[in-house]
């Protein structure tokens, strides 16, 4: 995407540019997979490819693309170009053909790419057709061509690769950015000073075109991407090659694919042991003592964090929004949440950060979220939280004085724009979490997704099985998420902005896991206050089960998943179809 003029500003944020949106305005995005050296031939990837998983497997020609591979013996790394789709995540009346399906990656349009390679996914085509009659917009090798209507509230959204089985890859390696949407009846002019009745004024400015780069003005409202990574000695990035890495699982105890059930380079999880802000490492900003407006992304993969704020003297935060836009009504973190905030994979946070009355000098900002996989409760109670010489250091604030009266308005003054609810669900739809151990390592194989039978057993669902969750155009659904794992998984759900209604406990044996058959026990709890509103992603606790209400409001065929990478790409995902099938397009291989 281009600035609207030559002296745009090109870059804001790191990993990758973010881009703004006006609401209701349609964006279209071309989006290019330009993974080739200077003389034309593809680049391979910068990381291990495990290429045992259902994935979009490019070496399987048109017959076994978007699938495991049919011959298993030895499997090595694959090393052939990279496939990529981008979906932008967050995003409501996106039609299908351009929501970043896993099975519509492109590879790059490289002069190289190996006889009998499929160089698209099994959707391309069908998206394509549609995309060119629908917006009169052709795609090509290496790119498609994407539109948004931005029909959402003013929010912050982000974009990021959806390859089918390499999402976690493609992700680790760079390409992810903010999307930032303002304006309409729910933007910023539509936040009130409830002292006067008249628009509030909320910290600033933000970065716009035509600033130049290094900026030469002070921003009072910064987006931050939080994420962790790992690094080799010669300043690379390190992500495992081997299954070693998580349990010590190895070729020779006990095998790998195809003498037992455990893929070779696949991981469970990932975490890294350094956090990065934006793209950088041990990252700092100067802030005066005044009030900023920092949009945050939990953007790891598979770090759930807890930000902790409680480490910067006399800071005040307030949460005015999530990943549907502004909350009902300010949450006052400091006073009632400990300054702290729990923020899952995919999950953002819209914070007012008041540092005031924070002494001059430096200052960080802390995570007490786990260095593995988090299942709820207190920290140092139910976890051992972040190494505090790394991972539990987010990012550092160098406090100066201020040098003008700050003029935006205290959060305990803000009215929010009013959200209408969504109208009374008329089905009910129960699902199920589900991690399946290894039939020869004391370890998971594979994170599923299902659906819960009528007696209550979790039932299993593959990929590549038939479509189990089809929505009528136009209905409004309550969905239970039924999670018998050891683990809390942050679920989202494409094309909708839902509630969340409530959560509730399940029957668990001794481990916490939710004890099959699934039975309800006490009283449903409310959502938390930063949960209220319209949002994207939940986290779903272990032993409980969590529900959302959506309406389904555009056709197509989508995808709902767990945001753990890890666990989206092998096996944690599956399709949803809004509506009926759509004429010519590809049939379900295994329904």
């Amino acid at each position: 995407m281009t600035a609207a003029s030559a002296r745009g500003l090109k870059v804001h944020n790191a990993p990758s540019l973010t881009i703004e949106a006006q609401w209701n305005r349609p964006v279209r995005v071309k989006w290019i997979n330009d993974l080739v050296d200077s003389n034309g031939r593809y680049l391979p990837h910068l990381l291990p490819i495990d290429p045992t998983l259902h994935w979009a497997n490019p070496a399987g020609g048109t017959a076994e693309r978007d699938g495991q591979p049919s011959s298993l013996e030895d499997p090595q790394p694959y090393t052939g170009p990279v496939p990529m789709v981008t979906h932008l995540h967050g995003a409501v009346g996106v039609g299908d053909e351009s929501d970043g399906y896993p099975e519509a990656w492109y590879l790059p349009a490289a002069t190289n790419i190996p006889a009998g390679y499929a160089s698209t996914g099994t959707w391309y085509d069908f998206f394509a057709a549609k995309a060119a009659s629908k917006l009169g917009v052709s795609w090509g090798p290496g790119f498609a061509t994407f539109q948004y209507p931005n029909p959402d509230r003013a929010r912050t959204e982000w974009y990021h690769d959806h390859t089918l089985g390499m999402t976690r890859a493609n992700v680790y390696a760079g390409p992810a950015g903010f999307y930032l949407i303002r304006g309409g009846p729910s933007g910023d002019k539509a936040v009130l000073d409830t002292r006067s009745g008249t628009p509030a004024v909320l910290p600033g400015p933000a970065p716009k075109e035509g600033d130049a780069f290094p900026p030469r003005k002070e921003y009072g409202e910064i987006p931050l991407a939080i994420q962790d990574r790992a690094f080799n000695a010669d300043g690379s990035l390190f992500y495992p090659d081997s299954r070693e890495f998580f349990d010590g699982a190895t070729a020779a105890d006990p095998g790998f694919i195809p003498d037992t059930d455990l893929s070779p380079i696949w991981n469970p999880e990932f975490f890294g042991n350094t956090m990065m802000v934006n793209g950088n490492t041990w990252p700092f900003t100067t802030v005066r003592q005044r009030r900023y407006r920092f949009r945050m992304l939990n953007g790891c993969q598979s770090r759930f964090l807890i930000l902790d704020f409680s480490g910067i003297s006399g800071v005040e935060v307030w949460q005015i929004g999530n990943e549907g836009g502004f909350l009902p009504a300010p949450v006052n973190l400091t006073a009632d949440h400990g300054n702290q905030l729990l923020l899952g994979l995919a999950e953002r946070a819209d914070l007012i950060v008041d540092f005031s009355g924070v002494p001059v000098g430096s200052h960080v900002l802390g995570n007490l979220g786990p260095d593995e996989p988090f299942g709820g409760g207190e920290p140092s109670e139910a976890f051992e939280v972040a190494d505090p010489a790394s991972t539990g250091q987010v990012m550092e604030f160098r406090v100066v004085p201020a040098v003008a009266p700050d003029p935006s308005t205290p959060p305990r003054f803000l009215q929010l724009p009013v959200i209408a609810p969504l109208p009374a669900a008329t089905v009910t739809r129960q699902l199920a979490l589900i991690e399946r151990m290894s039939s020869s390592w004391d370890g998971p194989a594979q994170a599923l997704l299902g659906t819960l039978g009528a007696d209550g057993m979790p039932q299993e669902a593959m990929w590549a099985d038939h479509v189990t969750e089809n929505p009528t155009r136009g209905s409004t659904e309550v969905w239970e998420f039924y999670n018998f794992t050891a683990d809390a998984h942050p679920v989202h759900v494409h094309e909708v902005a839902f509630e969340v209604v409530d959560r509730q406990a399940l029957v668990t044996n001794e481990d916490g896991e939710t004890e099959p058959p699934a039975r309800l026990v006490g009283s449903p709890r409310a959502p938390e206050a930063w949960e209220a509103g319209v949002k994207d992603t939940v986290i779903a606790y272990p032993g409980e089960v969590t529900r959302v209400k959506a309406s389904f409001l555009t056709a197509g065929r989508y995808v709902w998943h767990c945001h753990i990478l890890e666990h989206e790409d092998n096996e944690m995902m599956r399709p949803c179809q809004i509506g009926p099938d759509q004429p010519g397009q590809p049939p379900d291989r295994h329904g």
